[in-house]
């Protein structure tokens, strides 16, 4: 490790100036160029010989216990020499960087916290290659994962995500994860109406069956396994760093302003296996933050309706209406068995009763992701519903 570390060196990097979304102070770590390598500005069909094919970016803060596995995954992939590393320390106190810098990977440290928005500006401002990728530090890749998504980048295609499959780790939240996939991807057909009604009616479809197979175009995908053109991300600006959580789902949605239905596409072959946390407490900690991301990107944007779930509230109101009575109170408790039909079946297909206790579950979330919601409302009062303007260099 200590060899790794003398190889490389440490300098001012000015990111600020690539991708101006915020004042940037940055230390680089990088190992040696290679004399056969240089910057990328062309297409991957048309990647000069020895440069690289994508640039694939994990970000971390305080990571050192998962980055291990993560950086491993990403020095086997199929793609080998034509794949650029970079590890954005987002003001870790631990040793993140240092374990990065012994993989050899490219390791720019922000001094002090900044958020996941601004890292992943970091890692684009920083990138080499005509694709940008980026892992989440807790993920771990599938050897041909590179090769695979980009693979997905058609004529016409910006972005492209792939399968995150939540690691199993035994118990009951470990494998609800796995049934109830929190980083699948957003259909398309939730863009063709914004009516309440039909919205609605998309809901009780999600909750009801299983997400369709096979690659298509999508609405939106999480970051933690996407990679998108380099050069339509430097026009958009890169992801926007006022939000804490949610910023994939803007960025998302930003692409298909500007560009035809399909620049987004998902690609399932293209798998990363995310080691969540599956401790209830952080679930339900880990929606009370997307709900506030969503009251962020409601703030920010006139076309979208609040992100309220309904049945909480249903289910709150019938629980208070049954005073303890017993027939009042099986129907509160039941009626979450027909709101969530997806939990009936799995049970019904796996021969196991516990996913008849994944619709509880989702109230859960969904309670805290209205709450959370509620708190993000509240904390951006003070701002107004308009567009956000996109930041130029001066």
């Amino acid at each position: 490790m200590e060899e790794s570390l003398q190889e490389g060196r440490i300098r001012l990097f000015g990111i600020a100036r690539k991708l101006p979304l915020g004042s940037a102070s940055l230390t680089h770590t990088t190992p040696s160029p290679d004399p056969e390598e240089g910057s990328s500005s062309v297409d991957v069909e048309s990647a000069a010989a020895g440069a690289p094919l994508v640039s694939v970016v994990v970000c971390t803060l305080n990571g050192e216990k998962r980055l291990d596995r993560c950086l491993a995954a990403a020095r086997r992939q199929s793609l080998g020499e034509r794949l650029q590393l970079v590890v954005v320390d987002d003001g870790s106190v631990d040793n993140s960087a240092r374990l990065a810098a012994a993989y050899g990977a490219e390791v720019i440290r922000h001094v002090s916290n900044r958020g996941v928005a601004a890292a992943r500006n970091t890692g684009i401002a920083a990138a080499r290659a005509p694709i940008v990728a980026f892992l989440d530090d807790d993920c771990e890749a599938d050897p041909e994962w590179a090769e695979r998504i980009l693979g997905g980048f058609a004529e016409g295609v910006v972005g492209v995500g792939g399968l995150t499959v939540p690691a199993s780790s035994g118990g009951y939240f470990s494998g609800y994860l796995e049934r109830n996939n929190h980083l699948a991807p957003v259909e398309i057909e939730l863009t063709q109406d914004t009516r309440t009604a039909y919205r609605f009616a998309r809901y009780l479809l999600r909750n009801a069956r299983v997400a369709p197979p096979g690659e298509r175009a999508v609405c939106s995908f999480g970051a933690a396994n996407a990679a998108f053109r380099v050069a339509d991300l430097r026009l958009l600006g890169g992801f926007d760093e006022r939000f804490r959580s949610g910023e994939d789902l803007d960025l998302c949605l930003r692409i298909g302003d500007e560009q035809p239905p399909g620049a987004l596409h998902y690609e399932p072959s293209a798998i990363v296996h995310h080691y969540f946390d599956t401790d209830p407490r952080s679930i339900l900690r880990r929606c009370r933050l997307y709900g506030m991301g969503a009251a962020r990107l409601y703030r920010k944007r006139r076309d979208l309706l609040p992100t309220v779930f309904p049945f909480p509230v249903l289910i709150a109101g019938l629980l208070a209406w049954s005073r303890g009575r017993a027939p009042r109170l099986l129907v509160a408790l039941l009626l979450p068995q027909l709101l969530f039909l997806k939990g009936c079946r799995n049970a019904i297909q796996r021969r196991s009763p516990a996913p008849l206790l994944d619709c509880y579950m989702k109230l859960a979330e969904e309670a805290n992701l209205n709450l959370g919601f509620a708190v993000g409302l509240w904390c951006s009062r003070d701002r107004q519903r308009i567009p956000w303007v996109r930041q130029t260099s001066a």
